[in-house]
């Protein structure tokens, strides 16, 4: 197993337990929340969560006066604070595999857009502000926002958030981020293109 399907195993196994019904994992989401856009190694209150079980290969190894989280951490942050944003307030789970209903990163950002089309430009401003971050801090904070719309859609908007941490963790090499970037890219863009598609079809007919 390589270091991407690690860090999906990770995310997927500390999900599951912030998705029970206890003051240990209301707690924890609540510290996950303040965690947004920090450095991981700023954040030692969600230590128990994100670094607890994470596999040696993935740990930061290095011994300097400037301690700094390895590109797993970082995805495992990021990852796993957002979905508590998400999960905030929320009685069902809003995470879960692409066979179970949850959508990827982009394609959940396009669930955003109304039907009319009205708030499609400012989605896609918030988009473009998230593909063009130079770290996983810069993403967050972007991200942020568009998770919190999520949160409140009338439209239940499930994400594949183990998925996302892999993504995350290719974003922060430079060889992997455009590949990332064209693939939430064809995510969001697709469905808009059949949808538009439809509307001529029907227009037609």
């Amino acid at each position: 197993m390589d270091k991407a399907d690690k860090i999906y195993e990770f995310v997927n196994m500390k999900i599951f337990l912030l998705q029970k019904d206890s003051s240990w994992s209301r707690g924890m989401l609540a510290k996950l929340r303040r965690g947004v856009g920090k450095n991981p190694s700023e954040a030692p209150e969600i230590w128990e969560i994100t670094l607890s079980e994470l596999p040696d290969d993935l740990l930061y190894k290095g011994r300097t006066e400037k301690a700094f989280a390895t590109e797993a951490e970082w995805a495992v942050h990021t990852a796993l604070t957002l979905y508590a944003v998400q999960q905030q307030g929320n009685s069902h789970t809003v995470s879960a595999g692409k066979n179970s209903g949850g959508l990827s990163f982009g394609s959940a950002i396009r669930r955003l857009i109304l039907p009319d089309g009205s708030n499609e430009e400012a989605i896609k401003r918030r988009f473009d502000a998230i593909i063009t971050s130079s770290d996983l801090s810069e993403l967050s904070h972007h991200a942020r926002g568009l998770i919190q719309l999520m949160k409140a859609s009338l439209t239940s908007i499930t994400l594949d958030y183990p998925e996302f941490a892999k993504d995350l963790y290719f974003y922060q090499f430079k060889e992997d981020r455009n590949r990332v970037r064209l693939k939430w890219g064809q995510d969001f863009y697709n469905t808009g293109g059949k949808k538009k598609e439809e509307e001529v079809k029907n227009k037609e007919e």
